[in-house]
């Protein structure tokens, strides 16, 4: 933690972390504005669905890649550089999408968007912890959560309206409006949180040996599993909305925003109790429950489906009640492998997030249109997601029965 943190930010702490969540919003917005607009764009130029499908796995597959770099960078030259010049190529990249003529232009730019997208992101859970103990972090981090949840719920709203009336280009016209204020907000507001004496050298060697800690240590590689993959279990239906919505629940693209504000609110509500819960539980307790939530619903769902044929008065109900399990973990989750190397927070955010973004593009580029078909294939494809992260928390409980006990000091 910034020996210096009360003088650095004097402002309420619900103003930082709506700050931070702005910094969050690229990532959804990026990905769930222009899904209502898949079919129009693939008339506009030609594309086929699988040369849809690249334009998300393209930006899930950037995303991840530069998530190694974004904490590192950030450890050795600051918070505040990394944010900036983040913000600064997202806005370049989607004014590229809304100018591109063909498809392969489109999957370039949205390729460069997902590379610099995760620098808000991953930095700003660093920014947490640089400027807060341990209970006041979590319950900034379900703030961020809560505020965070509420772009992908508006974004596809937002989107599907652009769309029908001023064609998808103005999707990326209004992303790049988004960069835009974005960068001028963090440029007027968002402080250096890294003391200088916390600086890493930013030399080869020195990465090296940050890498080698971290993927060397099978506590930090359990726990990042335990926080990124169950999310694959909500996301794998965002990244099939235009299947499960539009061809097996028959819902129209303006109406996916139902879809949306379901989950979003099931994430939304997991914050708020999980920032409740802080120091009153104990954390491994919240994982614990978290993990009942989802297992529960989960199995609920894979039977619903296997019983009845899905319809849209029932079937979206599973997906946000997984969200608030998850949402009532994950905060818990992140501060655990935040803190296993705190010299090294940046970097850990960074692996921890390229961890889940890889599993994202997988699930996106291989998994999701395998299963997509078939509402029965979702809902068991969801539970082996949730699963994964179960077992590597019951690992990490087990081989470290101490994690989770107390937050690290």
């Amino acid at each position: 933690m910034n020996p210096e943190a009360k003088q650095i930010w004097t402002a309420p702490r619900w103003a930082l972390a709506a700050l931070l969540a702005l910094l969050g919003m690229l990532g959804p917005f990026s990905i769930d504005t222009y899904i209502p607009a898949f079919s129009g764009i693939a008339r506009a130029l030609d594309a086929t669905p699988v040369q849809m499908q690249q334009t998300l796995s393209a930006y899930l597959f950037g995303f991840a890649f530069m998530n190694l770099f974004h904490g590192a960078l950030a450890d050795s030259f600051g918070r505040r550089p990394v944010v900036l010049w983040g913000i600064a190529i997202f806005t370049v990249a989607s004014a590229g999408c809304a100018l591109a003529e063909s498809i392969g232009t489109l999957v370039f730019f949205r390729a460069v968007q997902g590379l610099c997208t995760g620098a808000g992101w991953v930095v700003s859970r660093a920014v947490i912890r640089d400027m807060f103990p341990p209970d006041q972090a979590q319950k900034v981090m379900s703030q961020v959560t809560i505020y965070f949840g509420i772009a992908p719920a508006i974004a596809p709203v937002i989107g599907g309206w652009l769309f029908a009336h001023a064609g998808w280009h103005s999707i990326f016209w209004f992303l790049t409006g988004v960069g835009v204020v974005l960068f001028t907000a963090n440029y007027k507001l968002l402080p250096e949180t890294l003391h200088v004496t916390h600086r890493q050298p930013f030399n080869v060697p020195n990465l090296m040996r940050g890498y080698w800690q971290l993927g060397s240590s099978p506590r930090f590689l359990l726990l990042a599993l335990a926080s990124g993959i169950p999310f694959n279990g909500m996301f794998l239906y965002v990244l099939s909305a235009p299947a499960f919505l539009g061809e097996h629940l028959g819902l129209a693209p303006t109406q996916f925003f139902w879809f949306f504000l379901l989950t979003i609110s099931g994430i939304m509500a997991g914050s708020f109790a999980s920032g409740s819960l802080a120091g009153k539980i104990a954390p491994k307790r919240q994982i614990r429950y978290g993990f009942i939530v989802m297992v529960v619903v989960s199995l609920a769902n894979v039977a619903a489906n296997l019983l009845f044929d899905a319809h849209v008065a029932w079937a979206l109900f599973p997906i946000a009640f997984f969200s608030f399990g998850w949402a009532l973990m994950v905060p818990v989750v992140t501060l655990l492998v935040l803190d296993l190397y705190p010299e090294r927070r940046g970097m850990s955010s960074s692996l921890q997030a390229f961890i889940g973004s890889a599993s994202n593009g997988i699930v996106a580029g291989v998994v999701a249109p395998l299963v997509m078909h078939s509402t029965r294939a979702l809902a068991l494809t969801s539970l082996l997601m949730m699963s994964v992260g179960l077992f590597a928390w019951l690992f990490v409980k087990n081989l470290w029965p101490e994690t989770g006990r107390a937050l690290i000091e």
